[in-house]
């Protein structure tokens, strides 16, 4: 059967924005990420980052930062005994200045590529799950794929909040991730 899972973007929403997150010393966890985590481990959702990384289309890092940023992130969480059952990420942008990732995709947030093949991979219920994010295009993607999503105020989210999006509807708008756990652990 399908588990239900909870999508968080990574940048904003479960670590301070910094900006193209390009140096370990940048990434930096709000001190309540970690149990946000936990708590959606222990009530049984699979934990998918979703996250675009135009950084690497722009030419600001690799690929290889992103995928030491996610073993840091592992390795920090699993310390304080929650985990991510996987990343997802895009590294595409349309304007990009490395020809290999320019291009416009599916799997670019608002698009919903990316949700979709977690879906298929890990055995996910799009339907019963949830979007966390700190932009109206995280979101935008999870409401095409049937999940509820709530914006958080971190990162850019209250600048987000300030111009709403018409065709975006959010379930609920929290302070923090950690609030976002709350909520959905009071729906589900």
């Amino acid at each position: 059967m399908p588990q239900n899972a909870v999508f968080l973007d990574r940048d904003g929403t479960l670590l301070e924005e910094a900006g193209y997150l390009d140096r370990l010393e940048r990434l930096v966890f709000f001190p309540y990420s970690v149990d946000a985590v936990r708590l959606l481990n222990r009530a049984g959702f699979a934990v998918v980052i979703v996250t675009n990384q135009a950084g690497i289309a722009r030419g600001i890092f690799k690929e290889a930062f992103v995928a030491e940023a996610h073993r840091h992130i592992t390795e920090r969480l699993a310390a304080g005994g929650a985990r991510i059952d996987a990343f997802y990420y895009c590294p595409h942008h349309p304007e990009a200045v490395v020809e290999a990732y320019r291009q416009s995709c599916d799997c670019r947030k608002p698009q919903s590529g990316l949700f979709t093949r977690a879906a298929s991979e890990l055995d996910l219920a799009l339907e019963g799950s949830f979007v966390v994010g700190d932009r109206w295009h995280d979101l935008e993607a999870g409401q095409r794929v049937g999940a509820r999503g709530v914006l958080v105020r971190t990162g850019y989210g209250k600048t987000e909040e300030a111009s709403p999006k018409s065709h975006v509807t959010p379930s609920a708008i929290v302070d923090n991730v950690m609030d976002a756990v709350s909520w959905i652990l009071l729906e589900s």
